[in-house]
């Protein structure tokens, strides 16, 4: 049971990435799915968070209008779509999976990714 990133990668200010997280051993519409992020130097924070029944959770007021998330059942894969990038955006970001309810603490998720690297920079 795992999930990994990728999709990560550099790109300039303004830019777009879309980070996939795909599940392995589970049935990944059965788990809320988080991602999160760290910056170097700070504490992981949760991102954005789709539920079990497909509804969207933000935890950054920075990611509103910019980021979304969406999920493919047939590929078992979510994906984080990131439009209009900062450099306050640069971080690894994780993907995480919780058999019951989003949360911006990833204490709470019982399967976790080893993240992917987004650069913004010019």
């Amino acid at each position: 049971v795992r999930v990994a990133e990728s999709g990560g990668g550099l790109v300039q200010p303004g830019g777009s990435l879309r980070l996939s997280c795909a599940a392995a051993g589970f049935t990944l519409n059965h788990y809320a799915i988080g991602w999160f992020r760290q910056a170097p130097g700070k504490e992981r924070e949760g991102v954005l968070c789709i539920t079990r029944g497909g509804n969207s959770l933000y935890y950054v007021e920075a990611a509103k209008g910019r980021f979304t998330i969406s999920r493919d059942n047939a590929k078992n894969t979510v994906y984080l779509q990131m439009n209009n990038l900062t450099t306050d955006d640069t971080a690894v970001y994780y993907c995480a999976a919780s058999p019951t309810m989003c949360s911006s603490a990833v204490k709470l998720y019982n399967v976790r990714g080893q993240g992917t690297q987004v650069t913004v920079s010019s």
